[in-house]
């Protein structure tokens, strides 16, 4: 039975009827085109196919994380009602959204100085990220206290692995994440980088794979070597791509034949406005429990 509020951000990637039928409140980041300031609102403002297909285009969007102000405006009317709030937040690797949350808390406390207002670093991203917060859910309709979820969260949140990779290098170029003589010969090879999520939250490249048949191969391989009970893994396993669902069908319809024991089918997502103002198309990313990330 719920006994506090469970919160994130629209950066975990996940369906609007997620945040929905789970109950789970979402604080919204927001994003720039053309000239245009949108929210992160799941593909509502924008289709995900009309944003990548004008990032296709040449339209470059730049992304603003969740100020301090909005999280005030956003907790305080939970704590005014005397809710207890937990909040897991994108990680601090790859956003200050995490410092915003903090001072707001901060801030609050001191007008509630009773309120239980928790913030969790996920250390994780995307679809990952959209993983814990499933978890957490799991854990609070079962009844488990806003502190064992928390603790289980802060103590498990590094077995959550995150494995990437891109068949189009061109966001990567004009983001300066790649260089671009690099990214031409990557291109003209169709190099596909491989990239993860280390134990700091931050996406680290880590190998170069020579065409998508080989980083699809890759990317599974990945997960037998790290899913928790190796191939007999009985997690959940999400994949978020962007604008290349058949590329995350491809990895999916692979990681169902290799683990038979898995939680239900591989869910797959669609990447939203943020992380994919920075992708691009091109991206699938594979999410599920495994050994500790320490590197």
């Amino acid at each position: 039975m719920e006994n506090f509020v469970l919160s994130t951000c629209s950066t975990s990637d996940m369906p609007r009827a997620f945040y929905e039928e789970r109950n789970i409140g979402l604080v919204q980041f927001h994003f720039n085109m053309d000239g245009v300031e949108y929210e992160d609102d799941l593909g509502e403002s924008i289709s995900y196919d009309e944003f990548y297909q004008r990032i296709a285009d040449g339209s470059q969007p730049t992304t603003s994380q969740v100020n301090v102000q909005q999280y005030m405006d956003y907790f305080e009317p939970f704590l005014k009602e005397g809710k207890a709030i937990l909040h897991l937040d994108f990680s601090s690797g790859l956003s200050g959204s995490y410092n915003s949350a903090c001072i707001a808390r901060e801030s609050l406390l001191e007008t509630y100085p009773d309120a239980k207002l928790y913030i969790v670093d996920t250390l994780a991203a995307s679809s990952g990220f959209g993983l814990l917060v499933d978890t957490a859910a799991d854990m609070r309709d079962s009844g488990k206290s806003i502190e064992e979820v928390r603790d289980f969260i802060e103590e498990n949140k590094l077995n959550l692995h995150h494995w990437f990779f891109s068949s189009d290098l061109t966001s990567y170029i004009r983001g300066g994440r790649v260089k671009p003589v690099a990214g031409f010969i990557g291109t003209i090879l169709k190099i596909c980088p491989l990239l993860n999520v280390n134990h700091e939250g931050k996406l680290i490249p880590r190998l170069k794979c020579r065409g998508k048949a080989k980083a699809i191969d890759t990317i599974v391989e990945k997960m037998v070597q790290h899913a928790e009970g190796g191939l007999e893994y009985s997690g959940k396993c999400f994949i978020s791509n962007s604008a290349c669902y058949e590329d995350a069908r491809a990895v999916a319809d692979k990681v169902e034949a290799t683990f038979k024991n898995l939680n239900g089918k591989v869910l797959i997502n669609s990447i939203g406005t943020v992380i994919g103002s920075h992708t691009g198309p091109g991206t699938v990313a594979l999410f599920f429990y495994g050994d500790k990330r320490v590197d």
